[in-house]
């Protein structure tokens, strides 16, 4: 049993069982033991390997979406541009690589990375330490400035703790982690029936509620209705809201128990886009899609730019390159990156139709 399982179990015992999303902010954030807090968690030595990763193309790409996305809003000045949960840094410099053919967009601009992980920090600083744009790094979006900015979100919303509910013949009870007789973290309900909860669903079903994704998708939106910018948003995960558990535990790229090994694993659920797209629309924002990952790529151009880059590739190169393109676009099964992630926009009310939504829905 590790520390971080000890201090867990005593609290349980301490003060009753307690939420999936409590455990979950745990296990993944502890300040000392918690999974972000400890390591770096991304790549073949870690647990999961995410787009950055796979190729430089894709956080090309968000580079070059972000200098016509900032040019649609009007080209503010200077030009900001945010990434939340910027993993080892590598999708931030894809992008600012890419963005230096936008002149007017990279000469002005400022980036800034939201990132709580220490761990993390460390990687992002060796990885942009040659970047020549002023670069700082805030712990959470309420730190960001109150300005126009341009939000990259790639698989943040999914590793953010969610709630979950679970239907029973008195109504739906909130999903709480316990202990079992010797001592196992188990999962159990709640005494008490949720009054505001009134889903149609049979008994044993379970729904699961991303608040905190939705309170930092409102104040985001928030920001944009005030001061212009857009937020694009990539993710796993479904665009209606549905019934259904989606807690899963990674690690060394494996499925693991959720409930076991605390802070060893990554703990993730797929994102509700439609609960987010709510939360956007209530302060006033405009939203554009979801689209597919793949749909989106390719109408940013990636099969032309893999193209030009297996040209002046060796031929294991150009291999590589293809395999790639494959994996970040290919819809032909629902578990496919181009189709399981989803890729969702946020603007004021009014924007131009963004790069890579020609045909989305925009409400």
């Amino acid at each position: 049993m590790n520390a971080l399982t000890q201090e867990i179990a005593s609290i349980i015992a301490q003060e009753g069982p307690i939420s999936v999303e409590r455990y979950m902010q745990l296990c993944l954030a502890h300040p000392q033991h918690g999974y972000y807090m400890t390591r770096d968690p991304l790549g073949a030595a870690g647990d999961f390997i995410t787009s950055p990763e796979i190729s430089q193309m894709f956080g090309e790409l968000l580079g070059l979406w972000a200098a016509e996305t900032w040019a649609l809003c009007g080209a503010p000045q200077p030009a900001r541009l945010v990434e939340l949960g910027p993993g080892r840094g590598t999708l931030m410099a894809d992008a600012l690589r890419a963005a230096r053919v936008v002149k007017p967009f990279y000469e002005s601009l400022q980036a800034t990375l939201v990132e709580t992980s220490p761990a993390l920090i460390e990687a992002q600083r060796a990885m942009l330490a040659d970047m020549q744009r002023p670069l700082d790094w805030k712990n959470n979006v309420e730190d960001l400035p109150h300005a126009p900015t341009i939000v990259l979100a790639n698989e943040f919303f999914d590793a953010l703790p969610v709630r979950q509910y679970v239907k029973t013949s008195q109504g739906w009870r909130e999903r709480q982690v316990g202990l079992s007789g010797d001592g196992a973290f188990v999962f159990g309900g709640a005494p008490q029936v949720e009054p505001y909860l009134n889903a149609e669903a049979p008994d044993g079903a379970i729904i699961e509620v991303g608040a905190i994704g939705q309170r930092i998708m409102y104040t985001l939106a928030t920001r944009i209705v005030q001061y212009g910018g857009a937020l694009l948003v990539i993710d796993y995960g479904h665009e209606a809201t549905s019934t259904g558990e989606t807690l899963q535990a990674m690690r060394a790229h494996r499925y693991a128990d959720p409930l076991s090994e605390a802070g060893e694993c990554d703990l993730t659920t797929h994102v509700d886009f439609a609960g987010l797209a709510r939360a956007a629309k209530s302060v006033g924002a405009q939203v554009h899609g979801p689209v597919s990952q793949g749909f989106f790529l390719r109408q940013l151009g990636i099969e032309r730019r893999a193209d030009a880059l297996a040209r002046q590739a060796s031929a294991d190169q150009a291999k590589d390159i293809a395999t790639a393109l494959h994996r970040l676009t290919d819809e032909t099964q629902p578990t496919d990156m181009g189709r399981l992630f989803r890729v969702m926009a946020v603007t004021r009310k009014g924007a131009p139709q963004l790069p890579g939504f020609a045909t989305g829905a925009s409400a």
